[in-house]
């Protein structure tokens, strides 16, 4: 781990500053989401392109948004005081922070996320943390754990969970698969494989390979669902399991087997076991292929920021004892199983970490 975590680098009037956003962290967060929703960051980031006086004034931020004079000024005053707005001779413009708020891939993913699943449930966290029971699901659905309910979620709470879910997978499939299929493997195992996105690009990379996807019987029918009538699907399998019961197996002769933000779902003691299982059940000469988003391996301060405050999630909402790693955890668990790691690749995608390991 560097530095950036064991030196304070902010001045006083930084950290006052920063301190007070904190306090007011719920307001700041659903002015900024209403101001993504109604499309003001964007109208003001078109404002200031083309000729003529660059930003909007109030009465042209209501017109465009169809709110109230009294809404528009609550909500850029709030934001103007909150660094994502500048003021200009009456007019308003997007600061760096709403240009980034705007643009970054990674920003309106997030905050759908925690607006449509964690923010409720949010109010218990301190209840999860004393009872290690996502005290805060019950907001959503009463499930035990989140994975039960992704397929009973409403629908615009299942899509949000899904386009973070995915925004974080699905763009390092393409650079992982070479790796993956690097030893020509004729069968994969994905376990955890959620709708089947990370088999679909299997079956298109390589036309032999035959995928089988263990999960969670309910999940295995949103994946068939997903998968039906789409090329390569023939190659794709699904067996239904709950892996948190120890008499659970992992089914034993493939050569590869996948497991993507999976393992960050279960408490340490149940990784160890879900591990166990997995070395029990290799053939000679196999791979297990780990990708996981692990904090302390980020190249960037905001990458790290983003996964360690996923884990807030996996406490309160998803099944209050797990969280996103520690590499070292996680090197631990690996070792402690029976399994080795033979190679690590950091940097792919959104800031995954591919982990193969051997028995």
């Amino acid at each position: 781990m560097d530095d950036r975590y064991s030196k304070d680098r902010l001045s006083a009037q930084v950290a006052q500053q920063l301190a007070h956003m904190i306090a007011f962290g719920p307001e700041v967060f659903q002015v900024t989401r209403i101001m993504l929703e109604k499309g003001i960051f964007k109208a003001l980031d078109e404002s200031s392109h083309g000729d003529g006086p660059k930003g909007l004034t109030l009465s042209q931020v209501s017109e465009k948004s169809g709110l109230s004079l009294y809404a528009c000024k609550v909500l850029l005053e709030s934001s103007l005081t909150a660094g994502t707005l500048l003021l200009r001779n009456g007019r308003f413009l997007l600061s760096k922070v709403g240009w980034f708020l705007l643009n970054d891939p990674m920003v309106r993913p997030d905050i759908e996320f925690n607006h449509d699943i964690n923010y409720k449930g949010l109010f218990h966290l301190q209840e999860a943390m004393e009872k290690a029971e996502p005290s805060g699901l019950r907001e959503l659905g009463p499930w035990p754990t989140i994975y039960e309910g992704l397929s009973s979620l409403a629908p615009r709470e299942q899509k949000s969970w899904f386009a973070f879910d995915h925004f974080y997978s699905d763009v390092s499939f393409d650079e992982v698969l070479p790796l993956v299929f690097s030893r020509k493997p004729s069968t994969l195992l994905d376990i955890g494989g959620n709708t089947g996105r990370f088999a679909l690009r299997c079956t298109a990379f390589d036309p032999e390979v035959e995928v089988t996807i263990l999960d969670l019987p309910q999940q295995i029918g949103l994946m068939e669902e997903n998968i039906k009538g789409k090329e390569g699907s023939s190659r794709i399998h699904g067996l239904g399991g709950n892996l948190l019961s120890e008499n659970t197996a992992v089914p034993e002769g493939f050569d590869v087997v996948w497991m993507s933000q999976f393992l960050d779902c279960f408490s340490e003691e149940q990784v160890l076991s879900i591990l166990r299982r997995v070395a029990a059940s290799l053939k000679e000469g196999a791979s297990v292929f780990i990708m996981e988003t692990l904090w302390d391996r980020q190249k960037y301060a905001a990458a790290s920021f983003d996964i360690a405050q996923t884990s807030v999630y996996f406490t309160a909402m998803a099944n209050g004892n797990s969280k996103m790693f520690y590499s070292e955890d996680l090197f631990a668990l690996i070792a402690d199983s029976g399994l080795r790691v033979a190679e690590i690749k950091d940097g792919i995608g959104e800031g995954h970490s591919l982990i193969r390991c051997v028995r």
